[in-house]
């Protein structure tokens, strides 16, 4: 009957393995974009391997995960986590009374094996998104070739806005873990779904922070190409538009000329077209529609919650009447 174990060990953890994968496997091809559209100038691609060999040392070594178990059990068991997972009721993990818990056997295995290794796995996901994070740091002060007008609206950097759909296996992990407490504090605790809203939007928050976090070393960079482009092919515009005008309108065509068929009228629309793509371009690699798809992928595994508040046939009736 413990929702919360079920979450975390049969949903949160294999989640966790195989975003992993998952992500891993996205990111290589990600990170070799910046070669084949040659966005690394040859002068910064000794830079460029030192960032990815750098990463790669960080996140193969085995002094950083032995200072992870470290963190989870010094904090965790005697800190943090010293009654996690222990409602103030009779389980089968224990039970709760003078204001202590007392663990079964199986409760001490849950907090000195299972629990831990849970701990562990989410713990180096966090310290694996923080290499991500400095590796395109890195990159990001590495003098790239942005360009201003790309029909992505990132000066070329859309394509690191892949990687995230690639984070949801971790963040619907993150959602199910979270999913788990508050439905056994509902049915077990007696809470209201409504008392968690805080718990719920740090979660949407958090979700937010650990995909696009990482991609806000580039803002600077993409404001200063979008500040020069702006000057550069407002100036452009300036001049073209000036010499269009005193062609076509004042009389400066050359006699027999006709306006009809003439390619700079297809040439002004090119220009404006530019112009408008360096107005719309993006600080951040990264859309909306993404974002929201990231908050729904942490949200998700609460969405059945809800049933707590309001019962199915009512939940169905109010999704049909919107409907029809």
């Amino acid at each position: 009957m413990d929702i919360e174990v079920y979450a975390r060990f049969l949903v949160g953890m294999p989640l966790l393995v195989l975003a992993e994968l998952v992500i891993h496997e996205r990111m290589r091809p990600v990170v070799s974009q910046f070669f084949e559209r040659e966005l690394v100038p040859d002068s910064a691609r000794e830079k460029f391997q030192a960032a990815i060999d750098s990463a790669m040392g960080l996140r193969n070594s085995v002094r950083a995960e032995i200072c992870l178990i470290a963190i989870v059990y010094i904090l965790g068991i005697f800190l943090m986590w010293r009654g996690d997972g222990v409602l103030e009721t009779g389980s089968w993990h224990g039970s709760f009374f003078h204001g202590a818990a007392h663990p079964t056997l199986a409760g001490l295995w849950f907090r000195c094996v299972s629990l831990p290794l849970l701990q562990f796995l989410l713990l180096r996901w966090y310290y694996r998104v923080f290499i991500w994070f400095r590796f395109l740091w890195q990159v990001s002060r590495l003098d790239l070739k942005l360009m201003a007008v790309h029909p992505d609206r990132s000066a070329g950097l859309g394509f690191l806005t892949l990687i995230s759909y690639a984070f949801t296996p971790l963040l619907f992990a993150q959602g199910a873990l979270v999913a788990g407490v508050i439905a056994d504090r509902i049915f077990f605790g007696g809470a209201k779904l409504l008392q968690f809203k805080v718990e719920i939007g740090a979660l949407a928050v958090i979700a937010v922070i650990m995909v696009v976090g990482p991609l806000l070393a580039f803002v600077r960079p993409l404001a200063m190409v979008k500040r020069k482009a702006l000057r550069e092919y407002g100036a452009l515009a300036q001049r073209y538009v000036r010499e269009f005008d005193q062609k076509w309108v004042r009389g400066g065509a050359p006699p027999g000329e006709n306006i009809l068929g003439s390619p700079d009228i297809q040439s002004l629309a090119d220009l404006s077209s530019s112009c408008e793509i360096v107005q719309q371009m993006k600080m951040i690699p990264f859309t909306a529609r993404g974002l929201a798809g990231l908050v729904v992928a942490a949200l998700i595994p609460i969405s059945p919650l809800i049933l707590t508040m309001i019962p199915a046939e009512e939940l169905a009736q109010r999704v049909l009447k919107m409907l029809f």
